[in-house]
């Protein structure tokens, strides 16, 4: 019986985050392709639709509870539309075939880390603080990393980051297991809740692995 709830919880979850990182390419893709997003770059629109992503991810992180199932996804939707606008630079930056193949590998690495979280029977809450602290540490020292512009640097902290997430997203696929046999949480934000975590760790995953091996355009 256990299986069957845990099976049935992933399936919509999955299918939420798929729909997710579906709206986001569009919406990057559209963005790109029609030529909006170099009206929104010399606008200097881009800052507010980052900001607009981060308020929509603090909102849902906050307001989660008290959301009804349906506000719930209209947040996620929201967030996943914004982002395919900033994301939409990725076309700009590197050639497509780059960006598909990556994508594809992603998925790849994504799909093998979710499996071990999900295998993994031991409760993996000690790893939050670890992971967290040092993903902090990675962005700062990132942002930094901007005015003193060392490639090395650059390069290492990608790497990190990088790792920092696949231990992210084993934690929260062991997480959401977990929380798939709580009969007090709402099974039906419970699966957008666990969609927007996975859609984030699969983002984050993919725009490294884009820095790291991705052909830039000519």
């Amino acid at each position: 019986m256990e299986n069957e709830v845990d099976n049935k919880f992933f399936t919509k979850t999955f299918f939420w985050m798929f729909l997710g990182l579906i709206g986001t390419a569009i919406v990057a893709a559209y963005t790109y392709y029609s030529g909006l997003w170099v009206n929104i770059i010399f606008s200097g629109s881009l800052p507010i639709v980052a900001i607009a992503e981060l308020i929509a991810v603090i909102v849902f992180g906050l307001l989660f509870r008290k959301m009804s199932p349906t506000v719930a996804g209209i947040v996620y939707f929201i967030y996943a539309f914004l982002n395919g606008v900033t994301l939409s630079t990725v076309f700009a930056l590197y050639e497509l075939n780059s960006i598909v193949l990556i994508f594809i590998a992603t998925a790849a690495v994504f799909g093998v880390l979710a499996f071990i979280g999900y295998k993994t029977n031991k409760d993996l809450t000690n790893w939050r603080t670890i992971l967290y602290t040092i993903l902090i540490i990675g962005i700062i020292a990132s942002l930094v990393n901007l005015f003193m512009n060392n490639p090395m640097l650059d390069l290492g902290l990608t790497w990190l980051i990088l790792f920092i997430f696949f231990g992210i997203t084993i934690y929260d696929m062991n997480k959401l297991k977990m929380l798939s046999q709580d009969p007090e949480l709402n099974p039906e934000k419970l699966y957008i809740y666990g969609a927007l975590e996975l859609y984030l760790d699969f983002i984050n995953i993919f725009l490294r692995l884009l820095r790291l091996f991705a052909k830039i355009k000519d």
